[in-house]
């Protein structure tokens, strides 16, 4: 009995808000419920007003065995961030993009420097995904052949510091693999074609969903946000990496990521994107799984 709830970015009170229209009380710090327990796909942290709010909440849950926390890619990106290279600078550069994107985080803690860092310990802790009988969940993109490979490198489905440091080297299977299931997959647009994302910055690829299959798929038709200048022409399958896409008999998986606008509505009878956007006025979203077969948008709860 899980409520899966989508990425928070520092909205502790539409997560408290949420949490108590889903039925859970506060005790001894911590929400709970008497039959059900939360996961939260990740990316508890960055844009919001009360990020340290957010990660007290979360926290106290998963330490009282009320929640599960997956990592998102902006707790992994703030790992590599804090990260320093050994001949100076920082797994993740301090470029004006990364400055602005940590920001929110980095003046919320000013002058708590130490509660960030035990922060930044407990980020260390969190699965990159999860796997029930029946359900599947991660932050971004479930690709089987990625889970299997990192269920084999991980520590208990958890990154240590020596993994952090492999998997920013780009092109190995770490880097790929860890690049995928948090940050989603990826392809270039047709031939002089761009976009502008949410922060504004300039773009040549597109997020692509992942449980399709791109054989019959159209660049517009495959992207996950609704991009003007796409054209309806088939794609160029020798643009992407794999033609491995996310199956409609395999379980039914839970994610966040991709920013999704409008009313909360399933993609798909096992595919379940929890982000709508509620760091840009959208709606912080749970899907209330009951042990059903078939996934059912009546399910979707959300403020």
């Amino acid at each position: 009995m899980i409520d899966f709830i989508g990425d928070i970015h520092g909205h502790a009170d539409k997560l408290e808000e949420l949490l108590l229209k889903l039925g859970y009380t506060q005790i001894n710090g911590a929400y709970s419920h008497p039959e059900r327990k939360v996961l939260f796909v990740g990316d508890y942290i960055d844009r919001g007003p009360k990020i340290r709010e957010t990660l007290q909440i979360v926290k106290a849950m998963v330490d009282s065995d009320n929640a599960i926390a997956l990592m998102g890619n902006h707790e992994y990106n703030a790992l590599c961030f804090h990260f320093q290279e050994t001949e100076g600078g920082h797994l993740r550069k301090h470029l004006i993009k990364n400055i602005i994107q940590h920001y929110e985080t980095l003046k919320q803690f000013q002058n708590r420097q130490k509660e960030y860092e035990e922060y930044l310990e407990w980020f260390k802790t969190l699965p990159l995904f999860y796997e029930t009988d029946k359900v599947k969940a991660v932050h971004a993109c479930w690709d089987n052949n990625n889970i299997e490979y990192l269920r084999n490198k991980l520590e208990n489905d958890r990154l240590t510091d020596e993994l952090i440091y492999q998997s920013v080297k780009k092109g190995t299977e770490l880097n790929e693999a860890i690049d995928q299931t948090l940050k989603g997959k990826e392809m270039k647009m047709p031939e002089g074609l761009s976009f502008s994302d949410k922060d504004g910055t300039k773009r040549t690829e597109i997020r692509i969903k992942w449980w399709e299959d791109p054989s019959v798929m159209t660049y517009r038709s495959i992207s996950v946000e609704p991009i003007e200048n796409l054209p309806d022409q088939k794609i160029e399958l020798s643009e992407l990496k794999s033609l491995v896409f996310y199956r409609d008999n395999d379980k039914k998986v839970f994610f966040g990521h991709y920013w999704l606008k409008g009313e909360p509505i399933l993609y798909r009878e096992n595919i379940c994107c929890l982000d709508f956007s509620v760091a840009k006025g959208g709606k912080l979203v749970a899907y209330r799984f009951n042990g059903e077969t078939i996934l059912d948008n009546k399910n979707l709860n959300y403020v």
